[in-house]
């Protein structure tokens, strides 16, 4: 790993440098004799898969039929854009592009750039910040900076995950709450130490800092014959983990924490990690969805009388 005033990044040579298969992290060499397995990948929230750990190189990426889709996001199409790499690359998260009136702000990043996607970005207003909710999508975050010229905002917490440093681009968040350009971003913690959201004009986008639920993303506006219905009650919208693949759930305290923040804000939408997350509702449901699956996770994690089960929308 760098030290914190060095940058190893060189333009001219960065595309064979390795590139983790199963998360995506790049690291500032091609010499897979100095990178033998990635760190990233074997900390506990992220997995190692059975054929064991292995490398490529953005070039390798970019010569393969790889290549970013751009997709409005259906509740907010003019300001919201993910990019999401196919065929998929590592986890397979979307980055999404928001349109700000201040300048266009990356939320999360892909480990695919390439001169296609500079081009459509610049197309769009070109980069003024890049902000990574946590560790898992650092990428190639540093290639992003160079090449539209703007900072990357990341938790002072999750700094040790970083495979490249560079001090001139990468920006420490360390409060609770940051604005930049029209956005909000909140530090709640949990998946990690670190771990953020954005909200911006009530979307909150929220990574993998929680998760929505296959249940969260159910259809239950009509019955089988088209008869309207409520959600039946009791069905939780989001999962709140500290490891998603190897489902190790977050303790009460920490749903507490993430809560304590969060319930201080109004949004009507939140829009995962991957493509298809996206959840509309009322900015009342909306954030009564959040709190509900917080009480489910913590009553049938055996905590019946825990503080947060008396918590309410006010």
């Amino acid at each position: 790993m760098a030290s914190e005033n060095e940058s190893p990044y060189n333009p001219n040579g960065i595309g064979s440098w390795l590139v983790c298969k199963t998360c995506g992290t790049q690291f500032p060499t091609d010499d897979k004799h100095q990178v033998t397995t990635c760190f990233i990948c074997d900390d506990p929230r992220q997995y190692v898969p059975p054929s064991g750990q292995s490398f490529v190189s953005l070039d390798v990426l970019r010569s393969s039929g790889h290549r970013n889709i751009f997709t409005p996001i259906a509740a907010d199409p003019e300001r919201l854009i993910a990019i999401n790499t196919q065929p998929k690359v590592a986890i397979g998260q979307r980055a999404i592009l928001v349109r700000t009136p201040q300048g266009n702000v990356l939320w999360d990043c892909i480990t695919l750039l390439d001169d296609e996607t500079i081009v459509k970005i610049k197309e769009l207003g070109g980069l003024k910040a890049i902000v990574i909710s946590h560790p898992h999508y650092y990428s190639t975050h540093l290639e992003w900076a160079r090449a539209f010229d703007c900072p990357v905002y990341l938790s002072k917490e999750d700094r040790v995950w970083l495979a490249q440093q560079d001090a001139s681009r990468q920006k420490l968040i360390t409060e609770n709450e940051t604005q930049l350009l029209g956005t909000t971003i909140l530090k709640l913690g949990g998946h990690f130490p670190g771990s953020l959201v954005m909200l911006f004009e009530g979307r909150l986008l929220i990574a993998d800092t929680f998760f929505a639920t296959p249940s969260g993303l159910g259809n239950y506006d009509a019955d089988a014959v088209g008869a309207p219905r409520k959600k039946p009650p009791g069905i939780s919208s989001f999962a709140f983990m500290w490891s998603y693949p190897n489902m190790i759930p977050l303790a009460p305290h920490a749903l507490m924490h993430m809560w304590d923040i969060l319930k201080k804000y109004e949004f009507s939408s939140t829009h995962g990690a991957f493509p298809g997350m996206d959840i509309v509702d009322t900015p009342t449901g909306m954030k009564q969805r959040v709190l509900e699956s917080m009480q489910i996770q913590i009553r049938y994690s055996g905590y019946e009388a825990h503080a947060m089960l008396e918590e309410v929308i006010t």
